[in-house]
């Protein structure tokens, strides 16, 4: 029968020889040579060397039915094991062709063997068709333990290579798990998979492989949470198996210590303990250290490791002072001992599934958490909760409870529990209601945690080290696999941690930081501001992150080292001083606006102004301008808005002030000639002729006969009846457009829509109040050139970012409000807002929170403004104002 060896990466054949004259039972590999063993039907066990080209070195002959299994001794690799149908058991030596000797005790044929990895005990197991179980002292060459139980053939036998326990697999389709020590049955398991053939454990792993008929399982046992405790001078004590080890953080020195990195512990061995440990705990004095497993406790001194008590426990836990403690005997039964001797036991009313540590006594059951008082064992409160764990912090006054998943953070009133005491009133079955409050629910899994004053740090499901505090989740690293928590050194300022295979590492975390956190928290702010300065810049803004979710926000704005925060928080307190300082180091033009809007709700136009003129906003100012009446940065914003070629706001803004040429002019730049033609018959028909001749001419590239088309009404005035007498209303109009009149009379003035201006101006004439002059040439647009004398950029024209590049001149320092310029009563000025559009009018009074009403927020405003001159379509839409208008009486 063929050895076939396969590559297990690529899963390809690399070699296949003929081994066997029958079946081949098994195989066993060396565990440092080339070697391989086969045992197999014909009775015979050969070794193979793969190095020599599986080449057959050596046969061992003796047993006299199917050689079944054979394996290597772990602690003698020279010597291997072979169980046979011939009901013995027989070591052999490597070189030897004879047996060392022979274990005989079956009554059938053996089955399967196995070999004891541990170094105490010269131990190997055997499972045979007897359906026993036994374990022989192979030095002795006795047996010393008999097992039995299962109902057919044993199968498979184990040592598991880390835990204390022995499993054993039979064809009645059940694994049993025994103790390796007391040989006591723990457990047995039945997954209905028919016959039991394999047993496989993996070293440094609680995960074992069983194989059966029909499948396969895999399997935990045990805690992977290591047994390891450290005391408050970093003094760790862990449990390897059975042995008990010892390591000081001391030993690391001064070596400068990295985030995540195993520390370099040296090792000192205490000695063995007599019972497996499962969980090791120091007292809180850390002059005692206690070691739970197999249902037994042993309470050891920590610097020597002599023994001071012992007995059976199912769980153990320290009382605050360190003299006394309690243990959970069964799920019924809980007892109390004070120096080393039982003062009380009691039983719960609803069982007991576990026990917790701190001031109060914790005791689980299936569906509730109950405390007790430990002196008087007076129940305090009964809680309705699955609990995972309880974590008290070192003042007692707040705890934190975990479930699967997620965990409550809760204050112990002490008072409130004394004062209901002293009434001598009958506890409720559910306790003292006020004994405790929930100040936090965080959906976390807690797999380890500690308090730090009033920081609650732990460890999660996803591998990260976190702390609670005020509400608060910070996050301390991202572990990159499971660790559990050891403690924290505040000297070190660091936490410490250790894996399942007790390598021990640490992360960075400011005492400082913690005792400010705890400082806030407690209202201790004398305390706070005495730690305050010992706080690493680079730590700032986390403490001021955590004063803002207490509501602090002033303290924050003073603390915090991110610009970004502080400007939120100035924002957010609406310091219009800190704000503006912020926003001027950052030249962000979202911060700007941010500021504008600030300061339009703090009614500081002014400040609003210079923001909006720094973040370009010109639909805020031309909103700003028209509600203020404010001429100066009306017309400022026009010249502006032009260069910029923002059309609709610098035409806007042209109209409010009553610069009807400079309209034109717009018009005309922008490329929109039809609609200044039509804007100049309408209101200017003195540029008609100009506007005209620009139009053709443009026209007459593409199309002559269209541009030929257009009749000019100073050759054609039979075509444009009247159109003498709107040239006379113009300049009749000029002398009342270039008064300046206060905006709050607009109310007070007739309507232009009422008047009618031609036969106005005729009336005139005819009375001699007016003389037209056709020969008079028409007013032309403002000298925008002149008007931004000293705004220019590099390339020629006026830039908005070069008004925060140099000192911000407001237009409040030159005269503010339209009725108070002076103007020339011979040379026309600007109108005021009466010749605006009455949308113009209107929007003046949209803005509550300038008028003193409770209004919309100017952003709805500036909206709304965009939307206004979004209409204004100089893409060729229609727009609110009627270029396309020929009434006579349209005139301004």
């Amino acid at each position: 029968m063929q050895i076939r060896a396969f590559n297990y990466n690529t899963l390809e054949r690399v070699h296949g020889f003929e081994a066997h004259s029958d079946y081949v039972r098994c195989i066993a590999v060396h565990p440092t040579q080339p070697f391989v063993l086969s045992s197999s039907d014909d009775m015979s066990i050969k070794l193979w060397d793969w190095d020599k080209k599986w080449q057959c070195s050596q046969t061992f002959e003796g047993h006299t039915h199917y050689v079944m299994q054979v394996t290597f001794n772990p602690k003698d690799n020279n010597t291997f094991a072979s169980a046979s149908l011939d009901r013995t058991i027989k070591v052999w030596q490597l070189g030897s062709p004879q047996p060392n000797y022979t274990l005989e005790g079956h009554e059938k044929g053996v089955n399967t063997i196995d070999y004891y990895h541990g170094g105490d005990k010269p131990y190997l197991i055997s499972g045979a068709d007897d359906r026993l179980v036994k374990i022989w002292d192979y030095q002795n060459k006795n047996c010393v333990q008999t097992l039995s139980g299962h109902a057919q053939n044993i199968s498979a036998v184990s040592f598991h290579p880390d835990l204390p326990i022995i499993l054993t697999g039979s064809e009645d389709g059940t694994i049993r798990i025994w103790h390796a020590n007391t040989y006591r049955l723990e457990t047995t398991l039945n997954y209905g998979l028919e016959r039991v053939w394999a047993i496989s454990c993996m070293k440094g792993s609680n995960s074992i492989a069983i194989g059966y008929d029909e499948g396969s399982v895999v399997l935990k046992l045990g805690r992977e949470e290591p047994a390891v405790s450290m005391d408050n001078s970093g003094k760790i004590i862990w449990a390897k198996h059975s042995e008990i080890q010892q390591a000081n953080l001391k030993t690391v020195g001064d070596a400068e210590i990295k985030d995540g990195e195993r520390l370099p512990l040296s090792v000192k061995d205490m000695g063995g303990s007599e019972i497996y440990p499962q969980t090791i705990a120091h007292s809180p004095n850390g002059r005692f250290v206690v070691v739970c497993g197999d249902g037994e406790y042993i309470i050891y001194t920590a610097m020597a490791l002599r023994n001071k008590s012992f007995g059976p426990a199912q769980e153990f836990v320290w009382s605050p002072d360190s003299s006394g403690y309690a243990i959970r005997e069964s799920s019924v039964s809980i007892k109390l001992f004070k120096n080393f001797k039982e003062i009380r036991s009691f039983k719960p009313d609803f069982g007991a599934d576990g026990i917790f540590a701190g001031p109060l006594l914790g005791v689980k059951s299936s569906n509730n958490l109950s405390f007790y008082d430990w002196e008087s064992l007076q129940l305090i409160r009964r809680i309705e909760i699955q609990a995972k764990g309880v974590h008290w912090a070192e003042n007692g006054e707040q705890l934190a409870i975990s479930t699967d998943e997620n965990y409550f953070v809760l204050k112990y009133d002490a008072n409130a529990v004394a004062a209901f005491l002293e009434t001598k009133e009958p506890v409720p079955e559910d306790g003292i209601e006020d004994a405790f409050d929930v100040v936090g629910d965080v959906q976390e899994t807690v797999k380890t945690g500690f308090w730090i004053g009033d920081c609650f740090i732990y460890t999660n499901s996803v591998n990260r080290l976190n702390y609670f505090v005020g509400g608060e989740i910070v996050t301390v690293a991202h572990l990159d696999r499971i660790l559990y928590l050891l403690g924290y050194i505040p000297k070190d300022n660091r936490i410490y941690l250790a894996d399942k295979d007790l390598n021990v590492t640490s992360y960075l975390c400011l005492l400082s930081v913690l005792e400010y956190q705890t400082a806030v928290m407690r209202r201790d702010f004398q305390t706070a501001d005495r730690v305050l300065p010992t706080i690493p810049k680079e730590q700032r803004t986390r403490v001021a992150q955590f004063l803002e979710k207490q509501g602090f926000k002033s303290q924050a704005l003073a603390v915090t080292a991110d610009p970004e925060h502080k400007f939120e928080l100035a924002l957010s307190l609406k310091d219009l001083k800190a704000v503006y300082e912020l926003a001027k180091e950052a030249e962000s033009v979202q911060k700007w606006k941010q500021l504008g809007a600030l300061a339009m709700k703090s009614s500081n136009l002014q400040l609003a102004e210079e923001c909006m003129f720094h973040a370009a906003d010109y639909t805020g100012l031309l909103l700003l301008a028209n509600c203020s009446g404010n001429r100066e940065l009306m017309t400022r914003l026009a010249t502006i808005a032009d260069d910029k070629q923002n059309f609709n706001v610098a035409f806007s803004a042209s109209w409010s002030l009553g610069k009807l040429e400079n309209c034109l002019e717009i018009l005309i730049k922008s490329g929109r000639l039809p609609e200044a033609a039509l804007f100049a018959k309408t209101y200017v028909p003195s540029h008609v002729s100009r506007v005209l001749a620009i139009w053709k001419e443009k026209m007459g590239r593409t199309n002559v006969k269209a541009a030929q088309a257009l009749a000019d009404p100073a050759q054609y005035p039979n075509l444009f009846a009247n159109f003498e007498d709107s040239l006379k209303a113009e300049q009749f109009y000029q002398a009342e457009r270039a008064e300046l009149v206060p905006a709050s009379s607009h109310s007070q003035l007739p309507k232009l829509d009422d008047r009618k201006l031609i036969e106005e101006a005729l009336a005139a004439e005819k009375d001699g109040d007016f003389k037209y002059d056709p020969d008079a040439l028409p007013l032309q647009a403002d000298n925008i050139d002149s008007l931004t004398e000293g705004t220019k950029s590099e390339g020629g024209q006026s830039s908005i970012t070069d008004h925060h590049d140099r000192d911000y001149v407001p237009s409040s320092r030159l005269p503010k409000r339209m009725e108070e310029v002076p103007h020339d009563p011979i040379k026309p000025t600007a109108t005021v807002v009466r010749n605006a559009p009455a949308e113009n009018h209107q929007s003046s009074t949209r803005n509550g929170v300038l008028n003193g009403g409770s209004g919309a927020s100017e952003s709805d405003e500036i909206d709304q403004i965009e939307e206004d001159l979004n209409n204004l379509d100089f893409g060729g839409g229609e727009g609110n104002h009627d270029l396309n208008s020929d009434n006579e009486n349209s005139l301004i």
